[in-house]
């Protein structure tokens, strides 16, 4: 059986954000697949580190991802238009960078990038 290369995002649950976000992933880091950890405004509450049990769960199927699929790369994503998370771009940014920290302090030995989305589905690695 031929190995197949995995990386994850964790994104909102917008179908929007879907499809743009796995493309951008797979061809900038050359994998087959991406694993999607969805939750309605994830970058809230990986910022505010104050909803311990979404945080939890997020966390654990993040480590499935990286455990059970080797994935290497985890991507943390923001989009305009969140119904999850409505506030405006530049706190979206600076929630997003908080996340990226977050998960880097998971101990997982992976790359963590932070994408944002914006309205015409154009994913760009936020600053």
């Amino acid at each position: 059986m031929e190995y197949k290369k995995f990386a994850t995002a964790i994104n909102c649950i917008d179908g929007r954000t879907q499809f743009p976000v796995a493309e951008l992933i797979k061809r900038e880091f050359a994998v087959d697949y991406v694993d999607m950890v969805t939750e309605s405004g994830p970058i809230k509450i990986l910022a505010e580190q104050m909803d311990i049990k979404s945080i939890a769960s997020i966390k654990k199927r993040v480590g499935v991802s990286v455990n059970q699929h080797l994935s290497r790369t985890v991507a943390v994503v923001a989009h305009f238009d969140c119904a999850g998370n409505p506030v405006g771009k530049d706190t979206q940014l600076k929630q997003l960078e908080a996340a990226v920290r977050a998960v880097e302090k998971w101990g997982l030995n992976v790359k963590v990038i932070g994408l944002w989305v914006d309205e015409d589905e154009k994913v760009t690695p936020s600053a």
